[in-house]
């Protein structure tokens, strides 16, 4: 079961999906592993306060690759490429959007344990 939530992103309201084909997804378009990514993005932004954070490329690429594949599984008109999605806002803080970003990954996974949990008793395992 797919979840979304909506995020203003620089007065702009952008819808955001998160299900299970976000992982396969992501690797088909980037060779990479969500989860990963996922992990190093957590840490990079919980060290320290975002004044003396210090993010690199790699890791920005990263967010901006995530933040689009979810946008774009919301909602199939946005722009085919990540560069073409990001030049609709003037700014787009790393620090306000992942964690909700972050939220709605594991708002999904909860609710894929739960079904998986309910069919589990539904068929008396």
């Amino acid at each position: 079961m797919a979840v979304t939530k909506t995020i203003n992103i620089d007065g702009i309201d952008t819808t955001f999906r998160a299900s299970a084909a976000i992982p396969r997804i992501y690797r088909l378009k980037f060779g990479r592993d969500i989860y990963k990514d996922l992990r190093a993005l957590e840490k990079s932004v919980d060290n320290g306060d975002e004044d003396e954070r210090n993010l690199d490329m790699f890791s920005l690429e990263m967010f901006e690759d995530l933040t689009w594949i979810m946008a774009k599984h919301a909602d199939p008109s946005v722009p085919d490429s990540p560069d073409e999605w990001l030049e609709q806002y003037n700014t787009f803080s790393i620090y306000q959007v992942l964690p909700q970003l972050i939220e709605l990954r594991g708002l999904n996974t909860q609710t894929q344990a739960e079904a998986k949990q309910n069919f589990r008793k539904a068929a008396g395992r």
